[in-house]
């Protein structure tokens, strides 16, 4: 009996510490009411946007997914559709939040036209003796335009990633994944079926996961093992929302420039501002590339460089010693990717108390970087270098790697790491073995680009 009262006395500590890391996660620990839907970042752009002299009455027969795409399942076949299939309803209160429509009820249009022939024949039949003009419907408003378009596309996992790290037993771990729906509304004329125009939004959506354990032997026989994480996904429904309600703006804007909306726009000028943001936008957006990036011609032809450095030689002799130098240099840029490297540094050698020897170091290299249109590239490099000393010349070859940013117009920020390979084991002047003198060196400096891009 006393060693179950002694066993139940941590479990109840664990127990408190774990609703108390519910409580600080957010966690929901019991059922929540209902509530109104939730607003986007466009649900309140849309309502701002300066009033129509008229309304537009528009109708929308069916604006629905076009994917076909299924919900993707790690096991097994999951035949839910990955887009909701209520995109017309989401379309509608985008249309009514703008105040630039006026939708028309045309998705279920034979229930409208059932109903209505159900009122004129109760009419006919129980209020014979009435006035024939007051059991006349009035008739239903038809559209001048039409909206058509879709969700096109659904793709999964258009970027993922993590990161994680674990010490001694204790170790935490986040993990994201991207996925990205496009939409394309179009507006046509009913009178002559000509399309007026034509918008394209997408919208990501993200995933991600933060993960956090401890696993630890308290003695022999005492094991201690702790998990904590927390998953969140965005809503679809909320990003298909976003990206429709970017579409009906995106649409009137561009009505309102073109002059398709006729007599609803009276003076271009009163919307001037909501066309000048437009404008900045499209201007903005013409650059940018999938995952949010905005590529450009951030390095130019030539760059001069300088670095400090740490060393450190692996020889023959025991105890070495890291030291520190310098690097200068010159790149030119064979093409966008490929630029072929000079440069010159300090390299000392040292084994304490043993050798300690200052070489001059010229080299060549040709660099490749991985991603030359954007500021944060990683890129390798490899060539070959003479070591000169008080004694004879020494050969080597390197191959090397680090990132680069471009932090201001026409610099950039670097950080990398080379190893030196000796051809011949003689860098200290001595041979001993079958493996070749080597060195580890990293690197922090500056590029400082020249001339045209």
């Amino acid at each position: 009996m006393k060693s179950r009262s002694y066993l139940s006395i941590p479990s109840c500590v664990v127990l408190c510490i774990l609703q108390a890391c519910s409580s600080l996660l957010g966690l929901p620990s019991s059922p929540e009411r209902s509530t109104l839907g939730e607003n986007t970042l466009y649900t309140t752009e849309l309502k701002n946007l300066p009033l129509p002299k008229e309304k537009i009455v528009v109708g929308v027969y069916k604006f629905r997914d076009q994917t076909g795409q299924y919900k993707p399942a790690e096991n097994g076949n999951n035949w839910s559709t990955a887009v909701p299939q209520g995109i017309t309803t989401i379309l509608i209160k985008a249309l009514e939040d703008s105040r630039w429509f006026i939708p028309i009820e045309r998705e279920n249009i034979a229930n409208l036209l059932n109903e209505r022939q159900i009122i004129r024949s109760t009419r006919q039949e129980y209020l014979k003796d009435a006035d024939k003009n007051s059991q006349a419907l009035p008739p239903l408003l038809y559209a001048g335009i039409l909206l058509e378009g879709g969700v096109i596309s659904y793709d999964s996992n258009i970027l993922t990633g993590g990161l994680g790290a674990r010490y001694f037993g204790i170790g935490a771990s986040t993990q994201y994944r991207q996925d990205r729906i496009t939409i394309y509304l179009r507006a046509v004329s009913t009178s002559n079926g000509e399309i007026l125009k034509t918008v394209y939004t997408s919208k990501t959506i993200i995933s991600t996961s933060v993960n956090g354990s401890f696993f630890r032997y308290i003695d022999t026989e005492r094991l201690l093992e702790a998990e904590v994480g927390l998953t969140q996904n965005e809503p679809v429904q909320l990003a298909v929302t976003e990206a429709i309600e970017k579409a009906v703006k995106g649409l009137v804007v561009e009505g309102i420039k073109d002059g398709i909306w006729g007599k609803s726009v009276e003076k271009i000028s009163d919307y001037q501002s909501i066309l000048d943001e437009y404008g900045r936008e499209q201007r903005n957006n013409a650059t940018r590339t999938i995952g949010n990036r905005f590529p450009g011609d951030y390095r130019r032809k030539m760059a001069v460089f300088g670095n400090a450095e740490a060393q450190k030689i692996r020889d023959d002799y025991v105890n070495p010693k890291m030291n520190f130098g310098g690097k200068l240099g010159f790149k030119y840029f064979i093409s966008p990717a490929f630029n072929l490297e000079i440069s010159s540094d300090i390299f000392t050698l040292e084994n304490e108390n043993i050798v300690k020897r200052t070489f001059f170091v010229p080299e060549v290299n040709i660099e490749y970087l991985l991603f030359p249109k954007y500021k944060f590239s990683p890129y390798l490099y490899g060539g070959a270098g003479v070591m000169y000393s008080q004694a004879k010349p020494a050969y080597k070859a390197q191959i090397g790697g680090g990132l680069e940013y471009i932090i201001a117009k026409k610099i950039g920020l670097r950080a990398s790491s080379q190893y030196d390979l000796g051809l011949k084991d003689d860098w200290e002047g001595l041979i001993n073995g079958k493996r070749k003198d080597q060195a580890l060196r990293f690197a922090l400096g500056l590029n400082f680009y020249i001339g045209n891009p």
